[in-house]
């Protein structure tokens, strides 16, 4: 089973669109999360449940654009409420290893140097933990806007809060040991505990994006 993110910077890079679905294609993840994403980006997967058209006014955006979006070829049990339509969505998917909960997101939509990151944080992670007293498998999964592994984009405070829920809902960061990496997938222990994990990325030279792409494949 795969599962993948990649921030595709509103398509800044929209004359690469071909390449960049080829990318996405060519990955084929069961489970893929595209954020600052749009329409005209679709991968092959039979579902797709995006966020609400933004109406923010720091930074307008088209109407095709979508903050997140998840691309599936699992079957929909049911969706779960996030604080903000938005910013977060949330989707009960049908997998070969049982339900999970994917909650996709954008931590902070203006970089977490903006008030917006810690304003939204909070409840971003109240989501999460809200979720997790379901007892379902849970997978958060998109921008974090937050490395983990080195002092590559952060904040004390922002990096402390995610950390405390990630333990709290017995959680595991499988994305944490990336360089450079701000984009990440974090699973309940319990979802992939027997299975082998493999972490790769693409676009390491963010020639299409300034995100690198990145997925973990779970083998039992």
């Amino acid at each position: 089973m795969k599962i993948a993110t990649w921030n595709v910077e509103r398509l800044k890079y929209k004359r690469e669109l071909p390449q960049i679905i080829e990318i996405c294609n060519q990955i084929a993840a069961d489970i893929f999360v595209l954020t600052e994403t749009d329409s005209a980006l679709k991968p092959n997967h039979n579902s797709c449940f995006q966020t609400l058209p933004s109406t923010d006014a720091f930074v307008p955006y088209h109407s095709s654009e979508k903050r997140v979006a998840i691309y599936t070829n699992c079957e929909l049990v049911g969706q779960h409420e996030t604080f903000n339509g938005q910013t977060a969505i949330c989707a009960e998917l049908l997998t070969d290893y049982g339900n999970l909960i994917v909650y996709g997101v954008v931590m902070g939509v203006f970089g977490n140097r903006h008030q917006n990151f810690m304003t939204d944080l909070p409840h971003i992670l109240s989501d999460i933990e809200r979720l997790a007293t379901l007892g379902k498998h849970l997978c958060l999964c998109g921008d974090f806007n937050c490395s983990f592994s080195d002092n590559y984009y952060y904040t004390k405070a922002g990096r402390a809060a995610i950390e405390e829920t990630i333990k709290k809902t017995n959680l595991e960061l499988l994305t944490r040991n990336q360089p450079e990496c701000i984009d990440h997938i974090a699973i309940s222990r319990k979802f992939f505990n027997t299975s082998a994990v493999r972490v790769d990325e693409w676009n390491s030279d963010k020639k299409l994006s300034d995100h690198k792409g990145i997925f973990v494949e779970l083998k039992r």
